[in-house]
């Protein structure tokens, strides 16, 4: 079945939903309403949706559909007229699987073999039992819209954990870089990147981003930085602006895969740290393009983020709690310090313009995205998960990250979250010395020549 590009609009009392269904007979169309679900059938096309709220099919609904230019129009009565309807603009929420009921507990359960049975009668029993089993699975799919109940797997124990290596969205990817491309130059584990643990991740990231760190040119961009302060000080239009989506990302959010994710605080926490550093990528290739992508925006993104290059993701110390880490509302300031740090460190080791100032202009970028909410943010992840589609190699990143982080922004992400984590981070103060290298002494070392360098040319004047 074919899923048909749709939007929804909404008035005070009824809620619009237009679908493209070219070359079509308006009379096989099948519309089936209940409660938040609307299910349409049209075939060879098939769109199953899920509102925040109810609505009803009543005689002031309608199905219109015009042959001209292949749209149907149905229009559907709000079950609490004058109710408004979030979100009717993040398709991948609407599309997503509805949250399966809780099952109830079976009707009929056999505390005990009664004695002086014989084993045809305990064989007849388990048999019944097993039939009624059946039925109950069969009753809770049909409650769940025939949608599988999605549910946490037990624990492997040591002697049966697979020897695979996983990564990307909630550790879920494996085996995408089994054959290590040459060209993938953001690669930072090499041929071992389906092999290496979790610790031998970090300790190659940070070996790496040392022997990349030259003094040097960091020197050389503090003491030369008119054009950098042009880019700090530049202010991205599209920013601070009401968020309508184009019809491209309608037609890319359209596209993302429709999947039902189960997670625990901890891991929530951790994907909206490792959100930082993605939107932190971004912020930094537009503010250094203007907002306008280079054939050398793929490299940079992916450079920046260390869950792309290294494999490795928040969160980056481990002096916090257990229990603080399970209530995701308290970020403390040593996550977000470490978490900010890893991507300041990035992009002063790697890309063409390398400035702690510009890092800080980065930094709030990320809290006026999160201050926006999840549209803003679906926005950037969008047009960066753009940018790696269209490269030959770090299309892989979209694949293992991207994609299910668009995903899930719109779908699990708390806007009352991403608000509260931009203030936090548009409060931060990132200490210099937290980077781990010396950039107040080079700092000094460069104003000190500078200054030398100033009194030699005044003393061949005179």
């Amino acid at each position: 079945m074919i899923t048909p590009r749709f939007s929804c609009d909404q008035t005070s009392d009824t809620l619009i939903v237009s679908l493209y269904c070219p070359s079509v007979r308006a009379s096989d169309v099948e519309i089936n309403v209940d409660d938040t679900l609307l299910a349409v059938y049209i075939n060879p096309y098939f769109l199953r949706l899920h509102f925040p709220h109810s609505v009803i099919e009543d005689d002031s609904s309608t199905a219109l559909y015009d042959p001209g230019t292949g749209y149907l129009i149905i229009t559907l009565t709000k079950a609490v007229k004058g109710q408004a309807f979030p979100d009717l603009d993040l398709l991948a929420k609407l599309l997503a699987p509805r949250s399966p009921q809780t099952p109830s507990a079976p009707s009929i359960e056999i505390l005990e073999t009664p004695q002086g049975e014989d084993d045809d009668s305990e064989l007849s029993r388990r048999t019944t039992k097993l039939t009624l089993e059946e039925n109950d699975e069969f009753l809770r799919a049909a409650e769940n819209d025939w949608q599988v109940p999605q549910t946490l797997p037990e624990a492997a124990s040591e002697v049966l954990s697979s020897s695979k290596k996983y990564y990307g969205f909630l550790n879920k990817y494996t085996g995408y870089f089994m054959h290590a491309h040459t060209e993938n130059e953001i690669n930072e584990l090499g041929n071992n990147a389906e092999s290496c643990d979790l610790d031998e991740r970090f300790s190659l990231r940070i070996m790496h981003e040392n022997e990349k760190w030259d003094e040097e040119h960091y020197m050389a961009d503090y003491a030369d930085d008119e054009y950098i302060q042009e880019l700090i000080a530049w202010e991205d239009p599209a920013n601070n602006s009401d968020v309508i989506y184009t019809e491209q990302e309608k037609i890319e959010m359209f596209g993302l895969p429709r999947k039902e994710y189960i997670i625990d605080g901890i891991e929530e926490r951790n994907l909206y740290l490792t959100l930082i550093t993605l939107l932190f990528a971004y912020a930094y290739d537009v503010r250094t393009t203007l907002h306008d992508p280079t054939p050398e925006s793929a490299w940079t993104i992916c450079s920046l983020v260390p869950a792309f290059s290294a494999l490795d993701q928040p969160p980056y110390t481990s002096t916090t709690s257990e229990t603080t880490r399970a209530d995701h509302s308290l970020f403390t300031d040593v996550d977000l310090i470490s978490t900010m740090a890893t991507s300041y460190r990035r992009s002063l080791a790697f890309p063409l313009y390398r400035s702690y100032q510009l890092s800080e202009a980065c930094r709030r970028d990320v809290a006026s995205y999160m201050t926006q909410g999840k549209r803003m943010v679906t926005r950037c992840l969008l047009e960066t998960r753009r940018i790696l589609d269209h490269h030959e190699v770090y299309y892989v990143y979209s694949r293992i990250w991207l994609d299910d982080f668009c995903v899930w922004i719109q779908t699990r992400a708390s806007d009352n979250v991403l608000q509260q984590l931009a203030g936090r981070l548009d409060a931060l103060q990132i200490a210099k010395h937290v980077v781990g290298w010396e950039l107040e002494q080079l700092e000094e070392a460069t104003r000190f020549a500078a200054c030398k360098s100033s009194d030699s040319d005044d003393e061949s004047t005179e």
